[in-house]
């Protein structure tokens, strides 16, 4: 199958980074302005063409299937009281031909075994992965450019950027030959490399298309940096036996999983936002002028 249908969102993170409000909220519902991550990413899935959305989820993660849920007194209140606009984002964000799906990752074993914990629900075709925690804002969307990579090359695809060289140790990294000006061939991948080993700056970003080849990897991975199954070596396995290409995205990229890529990205769009991004712009300006 050539069509990418399926997207899988691993949100089964604790979000240590930011207690204490993950303490008892999941972090993915974390709001820019007024749209939790997770909804983004959802978003940007939904733009490329994906109809049924997985989530991997864990103990503390209710409110994201909430989210997506039907909320039929907040609808039904906002219908009485005449407020249509609100009525229409309350229910635009889960459209009717959506699909949403829920699995549980029971133990915390990393990426790769949070998309092993999906294998079922994905079944024998190709999949895309997308981790909320990277805010990617792009025209077209991000995982819409992928899609379109992959219905080219109908091969493993790896959103990448430049990174560098002292952050390698955050990233998986590869090693790879020059396709086009946009597309490179994988060689090699390394989990979180130190700035010396890394066979390069080519960051993996948290977007993916995956074939369900990576399955088989993934079943037999032993447990790799951090003592978690990592989807990296899964996909430097994958390599022995497929194509994987890396693809230099076309956008911006939020680090939303640290502070500092929030508030950045809660800057960028607020200043963007349809509703209060001039006036917010205007104090920006007064509060920090050139």
């Amino acid at each position: 199958m050539n069509k990418i249908r399926k997207a899988v969102f691993p949100i089964a993170g604790l979000g240590t980074r930011f207690l204490p409000v993950t303490k008892a909220s999941a972090k993915e519902m974390l709001p820019i302005v007024d749209k939790p991550l997770i909804q983004y990413a959802v978003e940007e899935a939904y733009a490329a063409g994906i109809r049924h959305m997985i989530f991997v989820t864990g103990r503390t993660k209710r409110s994201v299937e909430d989210h997506f849920d039907t909320a039929y007194e907040l609808e039904n209140e906002l219908e009485l009281a005449g407020k249509t606009a609100l009525l229409a984002t309350a229910r635009s964000i889960a459209p009717e031909d959506m699909v949403c799906t829920y699995v549980r990752q029971p133990r915390a074993l990393g990426l790769g075994h949070a998309v092993l914990c999906a294998q079922e629900l994905v079944g024998n075709e190709p999949f895309a992965v997308l981790l909320a925690d990277d805010l990617m804002i792009g025209s077209p969307p991000v995982m819409r450019q992928m899609v379109e990579q992959f219905s080219e090359w109908r091969a493993s695809i790896l959103a990448v950027q430049d990174v560098p060289r002292e952050d390698t140790k955050r990233y998986g990294i590869v090693s790879a030959e020059s396709v086009n000006q946009d597309l490179v061939n994988v060689i090699e991948i390394v989990e979180k490399p130190t700035p010396e080993a890394a066979p390069s700056t080519l960051a993996v970003a948290g977007r993916y298309i995956l074939t369900p080849g990576i399955f088989k990897e993934l079943e037999n991975l032993p447990r790799g940096v951090g003592g978690e199954i990592q989807l990296t070596d899964g996909i430097a396995n994958l390599l022995r036996r497929e194509k994987v290409f890396a693809y230099r995205y076309k956008g911006a990229r939020y680090d939303c999983g640290s502070k500092l890529g929030f508030l950045q990205a809660t800057v960028d769009l607020g200043v963007l936002h349809d509703e209060v991004g001039s006036e917010f712009s205007a104090w920006l300006e007064r509060r920090h002028p050139n």
